[in-house]
């Protein structure tokens, strides 16, 4: 619904202005306007497209990590540092399962195994519900960790990068550069939903596995940045790229050689998951189409540029870098659609160009925010849950903290 409100406010405040314009004597507003709407829906059509190799080739990937066993490996391991901040779930419940099945399926860009998984979950806690319209805490606690859930390979944005850079005619640009800032933008705005939610339902987290799970993170994290921190950003730069490439290439490689080891046919497995790609590719397309076209009529007209500016303004006033300004909207956009965020993402990326600045930081946002609005509304709204106490607040709040983690994180990797 709120989607809705904003496409029709694209339009029609796009409308009124370049009425206005055409008033003052540009006689030529109507034609521009009409022409980027063309040029972008055929933008949108040729994107959706060249995602469909990218999609098929991780999703058949994925699906023999699932045959494999790796992912539900993955999982178990998991397993203990959730049961310590679900404590009203009980050890052995099959939401427990369900829930770290989500968490694990987001981490590895499967978005369309995480939410029937989470769907799954969802009813699994409600089954647990003494209150049967009221969100229980472990409700809570999932619904906010999964908006801000960490993203360890954010699959569809490098998709998008790539195949941009390929219209673009940038010739070896690696699109796995944004891999680590977007890890640890996840980790920042995952650890703010933790600690917000964990402090409302006075949760400790200074047991074991959490802090083996934080420091751990923390660690690796730590290790990297002394290893990068000594370098030129052009030099790091390559450097994010060739870590984000050779962990994603591990990890494939980690999947087809367990399949081998426990004799599946991991050839089959691939192509049945792959399969799905194709699908996936395609469903996104009248999205994507619907959005570039509002947002093409909005900017066209001058209406994004008057938007950017007066951020651009507030920001210089406070005595603050501006040149993040061009990437904020994709941040502002996720909370209320993931497909509104990634045309801005698109648009972000033709105006000012893959390998800019202001790209890859559209990029890192698009790739380590949430839409949580659409999840709230979602996964409560399976289980008809009406009264959801805190959880968008703890939501907004960890956005809002994950938003400013990935601009800080940018301009640390790429200024």
């Amino acid at each position: 619904m709120v989607l809705n409100f904003i496409w029709i406010g694209f339009f029609l405040i796009g409308f009124a202005v370049a009425l206005a314009r055409l008033f003052q004597g540009d006689l030529t507003i109507f034609t521009q306007v009409l022409t980027g709407i063309f040029d972008t829906a055929k933008t949108g059509f040729d994107i959706s497209l060249g995602l469909v190799g990218v999609m098929s080739l991780w999703l058949g990937l994925m699906k023999v990590g699932e045959t494999a066993g790796v992912i539900q490996l993955f999982a178990r391991a998991m397993g203990p540092f959730f049961a310590r901040i679900f404590p009203e779930v009980p050890r052995g419940h099959p939401a427990g399962g369900s829930m770290v099945m989500n968490f694990s399926a987001n981490m590895l860009g499967l978005d369309n195994a995480a939410t029937p998984l989470g769907l799954k979950a969802m009813k699994e806690l409600q089954e647990l519900n003494p209150h049967k319209d009221t969100a229980s805490n472990a409700m809570i606690m999932f619904l906010v960790l999964n908006t801000a859930g960490i993203t360890l390979i954010p699959t569809s944005v490098i998709a998008i990068r790539q195949a941009m850079a390929v219209d673009q005619g940038l010739v070896g640009f690696n699109a796995a550069d944004i891999f680590l800032p977007t890890l640890i933008a996840t980790f920042i705005s995952f650890m703010s939903g933790l600690v917000a939610v964990a402090w409302v339902q006075r949760i400790n987290l200074f047991s074991a596995p959490v802090l083996v799970f934080v420091g751990g993170f923390i660690a690796i994290m730590a290790a990297v940045f002394g290893w990068l921190h000594s370098y030129p950003p052009e030099l790091m730069s390559r450097y994010i790229g060739l870590l984000g490439s050779g962990v994603i290439l591990s990890i494939i490689v980690m999947f087809i050689a367990v399949g081998a080891w426990r004799r599946i046919n991991v050839y089959e497995a691939f192509v049945e998951g792959a399969k799905e790609g194709f699908g996936v590719a395609v469903q996104i397309i009248p999205y994507l189409i619907a959005i570039l076209v509002a947002i093409s009529v909005f900017r066209t007209t001058g209406c994004m540029d008057f938007v950017v500016q007066g951020i651009a303004a507030g920001v210089a006033a406070l005595g603050l870098p501006t040149d993040f300004v061009p990437a904020l909207p994709v941040g502002l956009m996720k909370t209320l659609s993931g497909s509104g965020a990634r045309g801005l993402m698109v648009d972000v990326l033709k105006t000012y160009g893959v390998d800019s600045f202001e790209g890859k930081l559209a990029a890192i946002i698009q790739g380590s925010t949430e839409t949580t609005f659409y999840v709230l509304a979602v996964y409560f709204g399976s289980v008809n849950i009406k009264k959801t106490r805190y959880a968008l607040s703890c939501g907004l709040l960890a956005d809002a903290v994950g938003l400013v983690g990935a601009i800080l994180v940018g301009y640390w990797f790429f200024k």
